[in-house]
């Protein structure tokens, strides 16, 4: 009887060990499995974020132009004021120089008011 106990232990050992051998194999596959799914993921991320990328590209490049021509309009208008300012500024230059040193060469002291 102590041969078929025996027996019976080896087979049930047997059988813990290939389950445990089953065991392990299937931790591995998960494993396996959980980092082809992560690299997986980063590269539909990479992807996207390549896609998103591009399309902001583009849809910047759309609207800068419309901000390029409006600049450009605005840079023209500050230079024609520019132009203008400078001309009155010429125009009446001398005028103005000339009453600039008139009142300081020309002081006329005036006594302050009692109240």
């Amino acid at each position: 009887m102590s041969a078929q106990n025996s027996a019976g232990i080896q087979t049930l050992l047997d059988a813990e060990r290939e389950a445990s051998k089953i065991v392990q194999k299937a931790r591995e596959y998960r494993t396996k499995r959980v980092r082809e799914a992560r690299d997986e993921a980063k590269k539909e991320i990479e992807a996207y974020r390549k896609a998103k990328d591009e399309e902001f590209k583009k849809f910047e490049a759309e609207h800068t132009q419309g901000n390029k021509q409006a600049e450009e309009e605005a840079n023209k208008e500050a230079d024609a004021k520019i132009k203008e300012i400078q001309a009155a500024g010429k125009k009446s230059q001398d005028k103005v120089v000339e009453d600039l040193l008139k009142a300081v060469f020309e002081v006329k002291p005036v006594p302050p008011e009692k109240s």
